[in-house]
């Protein structure tokens, strides 16, 4: 278990976290989401340590991180896959941080199977790319065999088969009733691994609950409609008290109402239906929405021409980020 009590970290005048308070918990994949500048790594380096709190504390097992005697042991973490000697093999990375927790050198090799490095086992690190490093960094999380594990983008430079791999690594990890705490911008796949999500922008926490809690109390849910005789159903829905709103290709769309209950009443009526859809956001729409207020930087695209039809001009193509109210 990972505790954080108004957890709060200033750079100058910069308030990067701010009093963060939530609680990470095992037998759950834990989701870290949050914008770009939203404090999520700064947050993640306090908790091992690598960087010192303002204010505030994290406990991991209820102990400061410093404070554990073999802390591989205690909590495996990738936060960046390029934290390697390039001259060192594979086995020798591993090997190195084995001896420094008193690990086994055979938990080695079990570690590299795992993450499919056998063969690579004995080459420089330098040669890797990134999908391979990333590997390698999640054995290195996996050495100490520990009861919380710590990923921040893990499935960056796999291919598809190491994204479904790592996906079913880490929910094994949380059926064996280890703490996963996870950060990433891949909001789909987010959304087929994590079960529980944290949300912070600008350094304060925006959401703590379950993965459906935040996609429903986040987003618009509706049911979807679509007849040949559109205006009766509309008819027989305000009938029966149902406020309708128009959709897209002719549907109806109707909010808080079952499908199957307005299903029944068309049926009733005997009309006939061609879509009765629930339509739910994405976890992506759901986060938008929630975190809008809190970008920090936006992406503006000037696609204007002159009325005569000329180019335009150098630079107002493509990507313009200005900071947030600036």
């Amino acid at each position: 278990m990972i505790e954080l009590e108004g957890l709060t970290k200033h750079y100058g005048d910069v308030r990067a976290v701010d009093h963060l308070t939530f609680t990470v918990r095992p037998g759950i994949i834990t989701g870290f989401l949050g914008p770009n500048g939203a404090g999520k790594s700064t947050t993640m380096r306090m908790m091992l340590d690598l960087d010192n709190p303002t204010s505030g504390t994290v406990r991991i097992d209820g102990r400061h991180y410093r404070e554990l005697r073999d802390p591989l042991r205690a909590v495996g973490a990738l936060l960046d896959a390029k934290a390697m000697h390039g001259g060192r093999s594979a086995y020798h990375h591993l090997l190195c941080l084995a001896q420094s927790n008193g690990i086994a050198p055979a938990r080695v090799r079990e570690v590299l199977d795992t993450v499919g490095l056998t063969s690579v086992a004995k080459k420089r690190t330098k040669g890797f790319s990134l999908g391979m490093g990333q590997r390698l960094g999640i054995a290195a999380a996996l050495l100490g065999d520990p009861r919380i594990l710590m990923f921040d983008e893990p499935v960056n430079g796999l291919d598809p088969e190491g994204i479904h791999w790592i996906r079913n690594l880490m929910k094994g990890l949380a059926a064996q009733g280890r703490t996963v705490f996870v950060s990433s911008h891949l909001m789909s796949e987010m959304a087929l691994t994590a079960d529980h999500l944290i949300v912070i922008g600008r350094g304060r926490l925006m959401a703590d609950m379950s993965m459906s809690d935040f996609i429903s109390e986040n987003s618009r849910s509706y049911v979807r409609m679509r007849s040949p005789d559109a205006e009766r159903l509309r008819d027989v829905l305000h009938g029966a008290g149902i406020d309708v709103a128009p959709g897209a290709d002719g549907a109806l769309e109707v909010t808080g109402e079952d499908a199957a209950h307005l299903g029944e009443l068309a049926a009733r009526h005997r009309i006939v239906l061609h879509e009765l859809s629930p339509q739910q956001a994405s976890l992506e729409e759901a986060f938008m929405r929630l975190t809008a207020g809190s970008v920090e930087y936006h992406a503006h695209e000037n696609h204007q021409r002159s009325a005569a039809g000329a180019k335009a001009p150098a630079g107002a193509w493509g990507a313009d980020w200005r900071k947030k109210g600036s």
